[in-house]
């Protein structure tokens, strides 16, 4: 302190810290004189001293005007010692950079000021202090004076000058720095930060990309600021970057694919598009480091496909196709476990285009991959199959072309029937909505009669009883009205002459027993008439219900499409196909009146050629009902086992072509007879229940009608008689 006294005049001093500045700055010149002479003499304890007296004495005084003179005393001793600056800096710099975080903003403007000068003067000797000014401009490039800000700028330029052609300077120390800035929200940060990775990304030593993945995402976050220059500056220099990724043969694509995949589920639009642009070149640029995180791109990708604005659905539909088209093996690091959990999560999708393209996926992967994918089948069958309740039709399509695919192994296709009804008995709705769609669609790619045997299989031994009856009834109308299954048709047209249309129709009559009018279609459509017509006797009371009628009256109007016109013209020959006619006459027996279906069945049977059945010969009944003569001529307990086959041997009449009908009517009577007690146990039960709660009301005992009212069974005339139907 006393060499700096001894040099430095007491006016000087006192001029230093007045509150004009221009006596400051006189001052401030004759400390430059001072330090140069010193620095000539090279005396540099003295300009330690010097340097010392105005640190202690004036930057870190209480008093403003005393700083201010400090940080001009300071540039001006840098100034005096010109070239021999640099190896008194570590004096000189520090308490400048303490005076930015000075709560005076005039205090905080001449220290931008000063570290300017000083800077001019030592130039490459600077970068030694570079990571304490970057931090401290950091902070001034969002001071709250403007003038600060301002003299911060021209401070910041001048640094980016002597980063620039210095060969000092250590990305590797600067890029924490930078990492931990890249997240700050402040608007001038945030410009300050892009101009110094602009900067940096310009300067041929330095490997900016290298380092890209350190703050990538920062400049992603950059994308959604509310200032559009914010903004427009990370998009230039993003697209600088991924200009340098195509040009370059050596990249990180694996810590940035992770980076773009939570940025392309950005909530804000540009960033989304620009994040699966990146990935839509990643893709292609790639290669072999990008297969670990395909699961994760895919992921990315497949929600973009159904954005709501076209240019992602664009990129997004050409990056998806890109990554299908790459034939990667599980061998090489390719996932297909975490291939297809992204694809069963997005099946969830709100979007119809994204479950189509995750299904694709599923498909891909059985083509590609079947041994792994089966071997993961228990990760995603469950959804496959909640999948065919899918509201888009497309979608069901693909799940079934999925199922299909699978279920080419016999132990599959077992599991795919035995789920498949299991879904339909838990949603009546899949069942009523899609049931058709399903089981046509099913029968195309596995083969119809192979579908349909493991249906009868699973519904021969169902337990719900009313399921196994509605799920056989929509069976037999897929089985008479579908175009998919006619050749299904023409094989059970055959159960009395083909031993395939024989096991055939076995293994359906044993599920189709649930529904008597089912069993009916069934012989009628393999033309066992007999067996038909020996069923419609064996019908009792119970089993001729309203739902009963509604599935007659469908096969009435049945019988007059294209499906049944083989039937139709076998009534030309009533001589031969006596059984039929005794079948039909059956069926209109049981319809109402009064009912449309009565009426279709009345005139069909009205055409029948009224021929006499004595084989000498054959005469036209001049009147009455045209078919009453063929059936008062059925000689009693027929000697024609079937019809069409009037050489049968009579002690075979129960057997035709292997096929036992005495046992198949008795298979049919014990199942109706289950149901009939299934359907009293229900009545019983609700009976029972409504019991149960009127005795739990005794408040209202006075409403209830007497006992014997109540255990009298319910009026017939309460309910809609069979002639009241609506069909």
């Amino acid at each position: 302190m006393a060499d700096a006294l001894s040099v430095v005049p007491a006016s000087v001093l006192r001029n230093l810290s007045d509150k004009l500045y221009e006596k400051r700055k006189n001052a401030a010149l004759e400390v430059e004189g001072i330090v140069k002479q010193l620095a000539a003499a090279g005396d540099h304890d003295k300009i330690s001293a010097v340097i010392n007296l105005l640190t202690t004495e004036f930057t870190y005084s209480p008093q403003a005007n005393h700083r201010k003179g400090g940080l001009i005393g300071l540039a001006a001793a840098t100034v005096g010692l010109t070239t021999e600056a640099a190896q008194h800096l570590e004096q000189i710099v520090p308490p400048v950079l303490n005076s930015f975080s000075d709560q005076d903003s005039r205090v905080r403007y001449y220290a931008c000021e000063a570290l300017y000068n000083i800077a001019k003067v030592v130039r490459g000797d600077f970068i030694v202090f570079f990571n304490q000014i970057f931090d401290a401009l950091c902070k001034l490039s969002a001071d709250s004076d403007a003038n600060v800000q301002s003299a911060a700028h021209l401070l910041d330029r001048l640094v980016k000058d002597i980063v620039t052609e210095s060969d000092q300077f250590s990305i590797e120390e600067f890029i924490p720095l930078l990492r931990e800035r890249m997240n700050v929200l402040n608007p001038y940060v945030r410009q300050f930060l892009v101009g110094w990775i602009t900067v940096l990304d310009s300067v041929p030593d330095i490997d900016m990309l290298g380092f890209l993945p350190d703050f990538l995402d920062g400049l992603f976050n950059m994308l959604s600021d509310s200032s559009h220059e914010i903004r427009q500056q990370a998009d230039s220099a993003l697209s600088e970057f991924l200009q340098e990724i195509k040009n370059s043969p050596s990249v990180d694509y694996g810590r940035m694919a992770e980076i773009l995949v939570q940025r392309a589920a950005s909530p804000d639009e540009f960033t989304r598009l620009t994040a699966i642009t990146w990935i839509n070149e990643f893709v292609k640029l790639g290669g072999d480091q990008l297969v670990p995180y395909y699961a994760d791109i895919l992921g990315a990708i497949l929600p973009c496909i159904s954005d709501k604005e076209e240019k992602i659905r664009v990129v997004a539909r050409e990056t998806n196709e890109e990554l299908r088209a790459i034939k990667a093996d599980p061998a090489e690091g390719f996932d297909v476990k975490a291939i297809l959990s992204i694809a069963r999560s997005q099946l969830s999708s709100e979007w119809e285009a994204t479950r189509i393209e995750a299904l694709h996926w599923i498909s891909t992967l059985l083509n590609r991959h079947r041994a792994e994918v089966l071997s993961f089948l228990n990760d995603i069958f469950d959804t496959l199959l909640k999948a065919l309740s899918d509201p888009s039709d497309e979608v069901v399509l693909l799940v079934l072309e999925v199922h299909a695919c699978i279920a080419k192994d016999p132990q599959h296709f077992r599991q795919l029937v035995v789920f498949l009804v299991h879904n339909f008995r838990i949603d009546n709705s899949l069942l009523e909505k899609r049931g058709a769609l399903i089981i046509r669609r099913l029968c195309v790619l596995l083969d119809a009669e192979r579908v349909y045997r493991e249906l009868s299989t699973i519904l021969e031994g169902e337990a719900d009883l009313d399921f196994a009856s509605i799920m056989v009834q929509a069976l037999n109308l897929i089985l008479l009205t579908s175009s998919e299954l006619a050749e299904l048709r023409q094989l059970l047209k055959q159960s009395l002459v083909n031993p395939a249309g024989k096991d055939l129709f076995v293994s359906l009559y044993a599920s189709w027993c649930h529904s008597p009018m089912a069993i009916i279609s069934l012989c009628l459509l393999a033309q066992t008439y007999q067996h038909a017509s020996v069923v419609i006797q064996s019908l009792v009371e119970e089993d001729i219900n309203v739902k009963f009628l509604v599935q007659l009256d469908k096969l009435i109007r049945l019988l007059e499409t294209p499906i049944f016109a083989y039937l139709r013209l076998q009534l030309l020959e009533p001589g031969r196909y006596t059984w039929l006619l005794k079948a039909l006459n059956g069926l209109l027996m049981l319809l109402p009146q009064q009912s449309a279906a009565f009426k279709i069945l009345r005139t069909r049977l009205k055409t029948v050629p009224s021929y006499s059945f004595n084989g000498d010969q054959i005469k036209r009944t001049s009147s009455g009902n045209p078919y009453s003569q063929i059936l008062h001529h059925i000689p009693s307990g027929s000697q024609i086992s079937e019809d069409g086959d009037v050489n049968q041997d009579v002690g075979n009449s129960s057997l035709h072509n292997g096929i036992n009908f005495g046992l198949r009517l008795q298979q049919f009577e014990q199942i109706q007879h289950q149901h009939r007690m299934h359907v009293k146990a229900q009545i019983q039960s609700r009976n029972s229940s409504t019991s149960l709660k009127e005795i739990q009301r005794p408040e209202d005992t006075r409403r209830q009608p007497p006992a014997a009212e109540m255990n009298r069974p319910p009026s017939r005339s309460s309910r809609r008689g069979p002639g009241q139907l609506q069909l």
